[in-house]
């Protein structure tokens, strides 16, 4: 199961990063700056990606703390 994971944010990061090369390399292709400028502009945008950032910490985090504290890995 650790192996899956550790190839999923591999693929993850790679993805994160061909895209952002594209998007230098290339002018009509979007950076990450610029898709994250979108919903910035808005308080409730920014809201929502507080929300978001809130709820995948929990996710990867504090859930994951608690069983690694009880001993089930």
């Amino acid at each position: 199961m650790r192996t899956i994971a550790i190839v999923g944010w591999v693929v993850i990061l790679g993805a994160a990063l061909a895209w952002q090369s594209v998007g230098l390399a290339r002018d009509d292709w979007p950076t990450m700056s610029d898709l994250l400028r979108v919903p910035l502009r808005s308080t409730v945008g920014r809201s929502a990606l507080v929300g978001l950032w809130l709820w995948i910490g929990w996710h990867l985090f504090v859930r994951t703390w608690g069983s690694i504290a009880e001993g089930s890995t």
